[in-house]
């Protein structure tokens, strides 16, 4: 696309827009209670399988507008595993409404869509205001990993429209957004650069990817800027999880940071300054490590300015106050029998006022817990 003076001007404009839609939101925080300590009941809300089989529930995301298929206030769910449980190979995305009705919003073909290596939809979900609705794709084959993957855009009626593939894009695992409607910005954390020419040793080479996307009038979104803004997370293959790195990330809009989950290091990571920063701030400063923290891979900003984290290695969310550095509280939403118990369970949540909604994977679920 040629960048003609009306597109630059609505950009700067979109830009500015990004930065009042952050200032706006800041006091929105404060007034909240916590959000696990006083909830107390876990509602399966609905299964996770659609038509073809696909199992392994990952990402979550909220729709915000209604348009095409997408119903705002309903959620979008990610699989990552085809029927046979490959990892890897999960071609489809569900909607489910928080009464429990469920729709097919699409099934991805992987012979008419271009993404190295192959199709394996992953945590890395977001819904936009435009209507477009991007994931991330870390894909194998016969079990191994395949490809650096991709970004795959969808319209609102499920149809794929444009791939992102290069730009440092590599296995993208986990990703939010920080949405404007012309304009949004992607943070996207990529675990493969080394991983699997390391053959299951820890490579400190993990990076956290802000992508600017324009979204033009009826036009699929424009991948414009591509920046690292942090570095040199561990990351490993395993024979279980596939690969474990960096993976949940969210936006703080009342400080500018954003948060990750460092798995390997059983912390959570702040990188000051995310939207505005053009050169990588290593791994970020530690906000919080150990304590209930047990594999952190989903993460969630809470209503109350908190974060709640998922495990992946027991079925518990724990969160914390980044404020003060400390844990707030505890509750364990998968007690299904393994050592420990629930590991391998929990990866893609939301907070909302209405409760935690979040995927599980042993019972292949949306559920919330309220």
């Amino acid at each position: 696309m040629e960048w003609k003076l009306p597109v630059l001007q609505r950009t700067c404009a979109a830009l500015a827009t990004l930065v009042l839609t952050v200032l706006a939101a800041s006091t929105a925080n404060a007034a909240n209670p916590p959000s696990i300590a006083n909830l107390h009941t876990i509602t399966t809300l609905s299964t996770t399988v659609p038509g073809n089989g696909d199992l392994n529930p990952y990402g979550v995301a909220q729709i915000l507008v209604t348009k095409g298929h997408l119903v705002a206030g309903k959620f979008l769910i990610s699989n990552f595993n085809n029927t046979g449980n490959t990892q890897g190979t999960g071609t489809t995305i569900v909607e489910i409404g928080p009464n429990g009705s469920f729709d097919l919003f699409a099934q991805i073909d992987p012979a008419k869509v271009s993404c190295p290596g192959g199709i394996g939809l992953t945590t890395a979900l977001v819904a936009l205001r435009s209507g477009f609705v991007v994931v991330g794709s870390l894909p194998t084959v016969n079990g191994a990993i395949s490809g650096a993957g991709c970004l795959i855009v969808l319209d609102s009626w499920g149809n794929v429209v444009e791939t992102f593939a290069g730009h440092g894009i590599n296995g993208p695992w986990d990703m939010t957004a920080v949405d404007g409607g012309f304009i949004a910005a992607l943070f996207v954390t990529n675990v493969l650069d080394g991983t699997v020419a390391a053959n299951g040793a820890v490579v400190n080479r993990g990076n956290v990817e802000r992508l600017l996307l324009v979204v033009p009038d009826d036009h699929a979104p424009l991948l414009v800027d591509s920046d690292v803004i942090a570095r040199g997370f561990p990351q490993r293959t395993d024979a279980n999880a596939l690969v474990i790195g960096a993976t949940g990330v969210a936006f703080d809009d009342d400080s500018g940071i954003l948060y990750v989950t460092d798995p390997l290091n059983n912390r959570i990571a702040a990188i000051p300054n995310a939207l505005f920063r053009f050169s990588p701030g290593g791994t970020g400063f530690t906000v919080f490590q150990g304590g209930k923290l047990n594999g952190p891979l989903g993460l969630a900003l809470a209503p109350n300015g908190d974060l709640i984290a998922a495990n992946a290695d027991d079925g518990n969310l724990v969160e914390i106050n980044p404020r003060t550095g400390r844990q707030v509280a505890t509750h364990l939403v998968d007690d299904t029998p393994g050592t420990p118990p629930g590991a391998g369970a929990l990866f893609g949540l939301l907070a909302t006022p209405e409760g935690v909604f979040f995927v599980d994977d042993d019972s292949n679920t949306f559920n919330l817990l309220h």
